[in-house]
């Protein structure tokens, strides 16, 4: 689908027209140099690579930064593949922009979530815990309980809920109404959260 890649700047509300105050995420999308265009005859499908933000040369294998240098681009931070655009209307140095949005359209935000490192049951799954100290529980009050089964089976089932790394995984939030743009800032305004932390990427999608 045709889309850009942004970074989150944060959360915000604004006035709409007619007076109501909405929530807001702000994302700065693009501008986006075209790195590549894809063809059917030369890669059997079409869409454009676009790259975001910039990486020193000493940060990128020989190889790549000769492609780069071949284009006369700056090593970009972050590339992504979007298809859906009329490539021929494209070439390799072009950018890509706001512009491709206009207010009140409806898109998706593909982002990572906030990682929260090692957690325990009630924190990663919502488990109650024992919820009192009865029965001698003084030091159980948090604990995940029985895991497994007796003699038969005698392991524990794949999928078991546990303990374990929580978040920083790829969350996709659709329908995300854009609420204002502004083009000199290359800053969209969406209602609604989006996921990830302040300064992380995000893919937005129409």
């Amino acid at each position: 689908m045709p889309g850009l890649i942004g970074k989150k700047i944060g959360m915000s509300n604004i006035f709409t027209d007619d007076g109501q105050l909405v929530p807001v995420t702000i994302i700065n999308a693009g501008p986006c140099p075209v790195l590549n265009v894809m063809t059917i005859e030369k890669n059997g499908y079409e869409a454009l690579q676009f790259g975001f933000g910039t990486r020193k040369e000493n940060r990128v294998s020989k190889p790549v930064l000769g492609q780069y240098k071949k284009q006369n681009l700056t090593p970009a931070q972050i590339v992504k593949e979007f298809r859906n655009f009329n490539v021929a209307d494209y070439k390799v140095g072009d950018s890509v922009g706001v512009e491709i949005f206009t207010q009140g359209d409806s898109v998706k935000v593909t982002g990572r979530s906030k990682g929260k490192g090692f957690q325990g049951v009630m924190r990663r799954h919502g488990f109650g815990g024992v919820g009192g100290t009865t029965h001698g529980q003084s030091d159980r009050l948090r604990a995940p309980g029985s895991i497994g089964a007796s003699s038969y089976p005698s392991r524990v089932f794949k999928g078991q809920r546990m303990a374990g790394r929580t978040g920083f995984e790829q969350v996709t939030v659709q329908n995300l109404k854009i609420v204002k743009i502004i083009p000199e800032k290359n800053i969209i305004m969406v209602k609604g959260a989006v996921p990830g932390a302040i300064n992380s990427i995000v893919e937005i999608n129409k």
